[in-house]
């Protein structure tokens, strides 16, 4: 393998280190547990808190806000769909024809989705004041993931630029706010399990009271 081969080999392996790290320090702490009466399901609390609880109509920050939270969901399909890229092209395989072309045009819209929510923490004083350097360089290199996996769809000669970039996010995803691509699933799955135990979720005219 050739040096910038290595430098992505080696992120991936201190960013999946790190991710496990962080699972298994949740996985210890072991199940909720709630001295309350049990009044619900908490299965289906668990199965709404990943489904129906996610819509927009649901989402108080999100039905208020519907163009940053359709960005925001293209940013992480752009997000997912990068990493899964990149793995397959450090397999040997290079997407080309059509299939190339659909996956720069997709990328480069799911990367100005990022730019737009990071141009709205910037110029918006409210979220400004929320934000720290975590949140900034956060979404900045995963914008830039995007935009060099777009760009690279149509200039493979940026290979060495696409890994570098690449092994950044990596090494950032353990380190920073990224790494709520682990915390995300426990925090749905406690949110499940606490609504759904007081028959809170899932939501219906039979909870209409809470």
């Amino acid at each position: 393998m050739i040096w910038y081969q290595w430098f992505a080999l080696v992120s991936a392996a201190i960013s999946i280190a790190g991710c496990a790290w962080f699972l298994y320090r949740l996985l210890s702490l072991g199940n909720v547990k709630d001295f309350s009466v049990k009044a619900g399901s908490t299965k289906k609390g668990i199965a709404y808190a990943f489904t129906g609880a996610m819509s927009p109509a649901r989402k108080e920050s999100a039905f208020l806000h519907l163009p940053t939270y359709v960005a925001g969901i293209l940013y992480h399909l752009g997000t997912f769909l990068s990493l899964a890229l990149f793995v397959v092209i450090f397999s040997g395989t290079f997407p080309e024809g059509i299939y190339a072309l659909v996956l720069a045009v997709f990328l480069t819209v799911c990367g100005l989705s990022g730019l737009s929510i990071l141009v709205k923490r910037i110029i918006k004083k409210e979220l400004r004041l929320l934000s720290n350097a975590d949140d900034y360089i956060s979404n900045i290199v995963v914008t830039l993931f995007h935009l060099i996996s777009a760009a690279l769809m149509i200039r493979p000669e940026l290979l060495i630029a696409y890994h570098l970039v690449g092994g950044i996010l990596l090494i950032y995803i353990p380190v920073g706010k990224l790494r709520h691509v682990v915390f995300f699933f426990a925090a749905r799955y406690h949110l499940g399990y606490f609504f759904g135990w007081r028959n809170v979720w899932p939501a219906g005219p039979k909870n209409q009271q809470h």
